[in-house]
């Protein structure tokens, strides 16, 4: 594995975790607040978010076109994403991660081809 490629990995994991809890988590954690509160604090942990996947991108982009950049980050989306919805938000587990999982497979493959 290239260090680009882990360097691009490790970032934009970060970022996707960052961007979870700024979609995701003032659902669980800021329910009883009014809306315009939990945009504000989303748009707060987006802009950490960015801070990782800015440089994420421009370093990945210098290996990857964007079509394999865009693919990797639904590949780490997934990925991050069902332990956060099981664990973090109390979600079941279901075979629709699996089913969703090899769909992303196949775009990788598609993608990643020469």
């Amino acid at each position: 594995m290239s260090f680009t490629l882990l360097k691009t990995i490790v970032l934009l994991s970060i970022s996707n975790l960052f961007m979870l809890f700024a979609w995701y988590g003032h659902l669980k954690n800021l329910s009883s607040k009014p809306w315009i509160i939990a945009a504000l604090i989303s748009w707060g942990i987006a802009l950490i978010e960015y801070l990782f996947q800015v440089p994420a991108n421009r370093i990945g982009f210098t290996q990857f076109n964007l079509a394999q950049l865009k693919i990797l980050q639904e590949v780490i989306t997934l990925v991050i994403f069902v332990p956060f919805a099981i664990f973090y938000m109390q979600q079941p587990l279901k075979w629709d991660y699996l089913w969703a999982g090899f769909c992303i497979l196949g775009a990788v493959y598609f993608i990643f081809r020469t």
